[in-house]
């Protein structure tokens, strides 16, 4: 991720993953903070974010 832009698609991305509430996406740490009811499966929440053409 380089810019804001890229923040907005990491984070629209995770957030249509099932169970995940709200994310923040912090772009100068490289991370991202979910909320979700349960435990998400990790492996699904990256697969989304490489989906929208970003490393993970």
């Amino acid at each position: 991720m380089t810019c804001d832009h890229c923040v907005r698609h990491v984070t629209d991305a995770i957030s249509k993953v099932a169970g995940v509430h709200s994310v923040n996406v912090k772009l100068t740490e490289g991370i991202a903070i979910i909320e979700s009811d349960s435990s998400l499966d990790i492996q699904v929440v990256r697969d989304a974010v490489v989906a929208a053409g970003y490393s993970a």
